[in-house]
């Protein structure tokens, strides 16, 4: 089972440099993948109910430019808020420059303002992710009817469908690789799990609540119930690098 990385992006004060040491020491200890999340203009403060404070996507680019082998990933990007040919354009790049380490991880939102602010229909924010997703990956086909599309992948960019309803599942059903529950008790997570096809990874993610016993004990668990990937969140960026050392 792969063990992944959260990185906190809730504090505006935090400076980017520490972002860089966090998914160096992640690499180092053998994470798997370090997933950022993304809030464009939440009502309030970024912490704990918003993070992404620092944009994912450019933010990753800088983080692959930092390390070698780990996999970078979104979790989730809110897509109906993203212009599909922009993030077309902007996932391609970074698999190239990241050596086809990026994942893109995408997710319908549950924020009104947010949606109100940029001008998008909070409504059919589901089928506008499934637009998006069909688009991207026509575009990374080289798919472009309307101009010229460059550069393409030089293999399919990972997509992982993040949430627990039943319209997330279908969509995981649908488009994904992998799929990332979050708030699950690990018996739902894998009610949850059984409903996908074996071709889409069941993956999920829990809190690093400062008891590193208690995290192992649930991701052995996870891993009985046949998790193939499980993502910590490991708190506020003072506590991060400690927790993440103490689960290796």
């Amino acid at each position: 089972m792969r063990i992944d990385a959260v990185l906190p992006d809730e504090s505006p004060t935090m400076p980017p440099e520490r972002l860089v040491e966090l998914a160096r020491l992640a690499e180092g200890l053998g994470y798997g993948t370090l997933w950022l999340p993304d809030h464009l203009l939440p009502p309030g403060p970024y912490g704990d109910t918003y993070g992404g404070v620092y944009e994912p996507l450019i933010t990753l680019a800088h983080l692959a430019a930092h390390t070698s082998t780990i996999r970078l990933g979104t979790s989730v990007l809110i897509t109906p808020l993203r212009e599909p040919v922009l993030l077309a354009k902007q996932t391609a790049t970074l698999a190239r420059l990241s050596g086809d380490r990026f994942v893109l991880g995408v997710g319908i939102g549950w924020e009104m303002h947010e949606f109100d602010v940029v001008g998008a229909d909070f409504r059919r924010r589901g089928a506008r992710t499934d637009e998006i997703i069909e688009r991207v990956r026509a575009l990374h086909r080289g798919e472009a009817t309307d101009g010229v599309f460059e550069p393409l992948p030089d293999r399919p960019v990972p997509v992982v469908v993040g949430g627990v309803s039943e319209a997330a599942l279908r969509r995981a059903a649908r488009y994904a690789d992998e799929w990332q529950g979050f708030g699950l008790s690990p018996r739902r997570f894998a009610e949850l799990a059984a409903s996908l096809p074996p071709t889409v990874l069941a993956t999920t993610r829990i809190e690093h609540d400062g008891d590193p016993g208690q995290v192992v004990a649930r991701l052995a668990e996870l891993r009985e119930l046949g998790a193939g990937a499980v993502a910590v969140s490991f708190g506020s960026v003072e506590e991060a690098g400690a927790r993440m050392a103490s689960l290796v």
